[in-house]
């Protein structure tokens, strides 16, 4: 059990462990690889750098969270769940963690895959989050569109509701071990079908390249590691314009949970995701703080 876990280890999420692990706050932070800031060759828009490289700049952010004594872990979130006793527990894919507060900082969400007829059915029977969704399709045949850590803790949730679950990978090989009763298909994917029902076109199946057609009552997307979005979703935050909301304290429409840099969305930009960390850091430092004198 720690006080705060930290989904991301970028500028957003290190700069709030900064403030709270020097409050003297328990602070792990959970990061899968560097993100798409590790792209970036040369920065030389963010103050105190001529220029640096964006790994650099990652890995020095890292070093200083560790520095002021937060635990810094390198897994992959792929699940939160809320907790009777008023904590939450971030699941990774090899291990879990237990905290009073989370603050999700996994930076902009990754677009979603171009398949024809995705989009247009997406709240008709194609969803983001299996433990929101899935008791819609309980006793009904469903898929997952992806090949990962993230994409099996979905097919998990979705295999005691539904009558089966196949994996759609898309082309990709598989970068995760799934159970025996998972139907793979390792095609790619021409096209997602619908068919037209009282409120509207609803989703109808998924067609392979080879020209397989697989009925389907529901297709959950779940395409490398999981977004900020993605893991708001699965605690009911509200997330509009692909964004999570946040207050002027960022924090999220769900009791201790925070949402800052990209994931909040606006203008992505260093800047912004250390001054969103600083404020959600602090926030969460009086938070805490309060909530234990009570």
């Amino acid at each position: 059990m720690t006080d705060i876990t930290i989904i991301g280890g970028g500028p957003a999420g290190v700069t709030a462990a900064l403030y709270t692990a020097r409050a003297g706050l328990q602070t792990t932070i959970l990061y899968k690889d560097y993100g798409a800031l590790k792209k970036a060759d040369k920065v030389d828009n963010f103050y105190g750098h001529l220029t640096i490289g964006g790994k650099e700049l990652i890995e020095i952010g890292l070093q200083q969270a560790r520095q002021v004594g937060a635990m810094v872990i390198n897994e992959e979130a792929v699940g939160i769940q809320q907790n009777p006793n008023e904590t939450l527990t971030v699941e990774t894919a090899v291990d879990s963690y237990t905290s009073h507060a989370i603050l999700i900082a996994t930076g902009a969400n990754r677009a979603s895959p171009r398949i024809k007829g995705l989009a247009a059915l997406e709240g008709r029977g194609v969803s983001y989050c299996a433990i929101c969704d899935g008791f819609f399709h309980k006793g009904k045949d469903v898929a997952v569109i992806g090949n990962s850590a993230y994409a099996l803790h979905e097919v998990e949730d979705l295999l005691p509701i539904a009558k089966s679950v196949t994996l759609l990978t898309n082309g990709k090989k598989l970068s995760a071990t799934f159970p025996e009763n998972v139907i793979v298909k390792t095609e790619k994917i021409k096209e997602i079908c619908g068919q037209a029902g009282i409120i509207g076109e609803t989703l109808n199946g998924a067609i392979l390249d080879g020209g397989e057609f697989i009925s389907l009552s529901g297709l959950f997307v779940a395409i490398g590691v999981a977004g900020g979005t993605e893991l708001a979703r699965k605690l009911g935050a509200i997330v509009e314009n692909n964004a999570i909301s946040v207050d002027e304290q960022f924090r999220t429409t769900v009791t201790n949970l925070w949402a800052a840099g990209d994931c909040t969305g606006g203008l992505k930009q260093i800047a912004k995701a250390v001054y969103e960390g600083a404020e959600a850091g602090t926030d969460i430092v009086k938070f805490l703080k309060k909530d234990r004198r009570r």
